[in-house]
């Protein structure tokens, strides 16, 4: 046992950069590309060593809501003030060089990340406004890591790294962006058979548009992740404490390089405490299940990327109070040939019960890997949401699959905002609250938000080469046409492709 956790631990810290946040429906786990096979079988002077190459290409295309010129406030405008639609091409590059020893393991990893026909252009916005373009040549990864499993259950890990826990729902590498999240940081890992912590501090690195990325000392993410793996044969069981400590200076740093959503976040002190358990592999046949609580206290101020910089410097703290919890099950007909699943996942972030007070009960969901939890089309995030989402899924074959997901979202409490994926409130300027022009609080509103729709294939081509497509319809609710019936309102589309090479 004891050795089986060591080689766990020993993958875990020199894990390449192609394992990511976002799992698609086809066998997508990361493999060694040409390159390493060319070395291990014609280079044994460089037994140890890692040397890869990954591109991963993607067309979207947006119709009335997501990642637009408009921005949020204008999703799902039937007559809005600039286009709501946005097509683009995104290519991420990411060249990779690493070693594992016996003691130490390293890996230094670069990122070329480029939008090509985003509408979302803006030459005099911060950073041009483009969220996915960060010129030629970034340092993605940069870490050592030390320590020996097999001899001692301590490792530590140093330098620019991913943070990842749990489903991603709280802190993740949100792969998915063609400009992942990543971290300066020192973790401290301690591993046994029964009983496992991560202890990590870290700054949050900031897209600077074409200039150095650089972490931020005045963010910082810390915390603690336990695993017990001595409680039981048939769960997995984790707890864990999450630290934001986000300083009031940080708004007066030059963000003039930065665009949205990558600039400053509200000033905090919030610490998430939550409990997580699911069911290993097989452990209750063709059953499978999840359950995770959260808990969030500290204090907080409602500041967001687009607040003037007068307004958030006064903006008063406010205690925080909040929960989210996530259950869900699943069924897999293993005997059937196609190996149909069918789950049910509950999501639910609490909302807050009065603007006007000097508490908050709105969750905020950290740093996560959000994409395809709350639907494909990325609209809400883990805040003031319910999400019901069905999902149903088959493998035609060991190399491809299809995916079918109904969500149905509603605001969790009407007395707040609906957040968008980027956890930024939707709230028309000049709007007034029940006047139907826009989004914003309107207690007298319906809560309903509407249902999303998505269908994602797969298709492992060849070792390596990963192909993807899909489409997403999301039908607008009550809260939806309430809220914009003096101009109109229309159902939202989106459809992508992508190809992953892993050389």
């Amino acid at each position: 046992m004891q050795n089986h956790t060591c080689k766990i631990i020993l993958f875990a810290l020199t894990a390449s950069a192609a394992a990511a946040q976002y799992t698609p429906p086809s066998p997508a786990a990361p493999v060694p590309g040409v390159i390493d096979d060319y070395v291990k079988k014609n280079e044994p002077d460089l037994k140890g060593w890692d040397f890869g190459i990954n591109e991963r290409l993607r067309f979207e295309d947006k119709s009335g809501s997501g990642t637009t010129h408009a921005g949020s406030n204008f999703d799902f405008d039937a007559n809005p003030p600039t286009t709501n639609h946005n097509d683009y091409w995104i290519s991420r590059l990411l060249p990779r060089i690493g070693y594992t020893g016996d003691w130490v393991s390293a890996v230094v990893e670069a990122r070329s990340s480029y939008s090509i026909g985003d509408d979302r252009y803006t030459a005099t916005a911060a950073g041009k406004n483009l969220a996915e373009n960060d010129g030629p040549l970034q340092l993605e990864l940069a870490y050592v890591a030390i320590g020996n499993p097999k001899q001692c259950p301590v490792s530590v890990k140093v330098g620019r790294q991913y943070l990842t826990y749990g489903e991603g729902r709280l802190v993740g590498n949100a792969f998915w962006l063609n400009i992942p999240h990543t971290f300066d940081a020192v973790k401290v890992r301690y591993q046994d058979a029964f009983f496992g912590v991560d202890l990590f501090a870290s700054n949050l690195v900031y897209v600077r548009g074409s200039h150095f990325d650089q972490s931020n000392s005045q963010d910082t993410l810390s915390g603690a992740y336990f695993d017990f793996p001595g409680i039981s044969k048939q769960s997995v069981n984790e707890a864990y404490v999450f630290a934001r400590n986000v300083a009031r200076g940080i708004l007066t740093d030059d963000w003039t390089l930065v665009p949205a959503p990558f600039r400053f976040t509200a000033p905090q002190d919030t610490y998430t405490l939550g409990l997580r358990s699911k069911s290993k592999p097989g452990a209750f046949g063709p059953w499978d299940y999840g359950i995770e609580a959260m808990w969030q206290v500290g204090d907080r101020t409602t500041v967001f990327p687009a607040t003037p910089l007068a307004t958030a410097k006064a903006a008063p703290r406010l205690d925080q109070n909040a929960w989210a919890f996530i259950v869900q099950g699943g069924y897999t007909w293993k005997d059937l040939a196609l190996k149909p699943r069918l789950a049910l996942i509950i999501s639910c972030a609490s909302g807050d019960q009065n603007p006007t007070d000097k508490t908050s009960q709105t969750f905020l969901n950290v740093l996560p890997s959000n994409h395809g939890l709350y639907g494909a089309m990325d609209l809400s995030s883990l805040q003031n949401i319910v999400d019901d989402r069905l999902s149903f899924t088959i493998k035609p074959s060991p190399t491809t699959s299809l995916a079918l997901d109904v969500h149905q979202q509603s605001l969790e409490n009407n007395h707040d905002y609906w957040y968008n994926v980027a956890g930024v409130p939707r709230n028309t300027p000049g709007a007034a609250a029940g006047s139907g022009k826009g989004f914003g609080i309107n207690p007298g509103y319906k809560s309903d938000i509407g249902r999303e729709v998505d269908v994602i294939g797969g298709w492992t081509a060849t070792k390596g080469v990963l192909l993807e497509m899909g489409i997403g319809h999301f039908i607008r609710g009550d809260y939806v046409k309430q809220s914009l019936r003096a101009v109109g309102s229309k159902d939202s589309d989106y459809a992508y492709v992508q190809a992953t090479i892993n050389l």
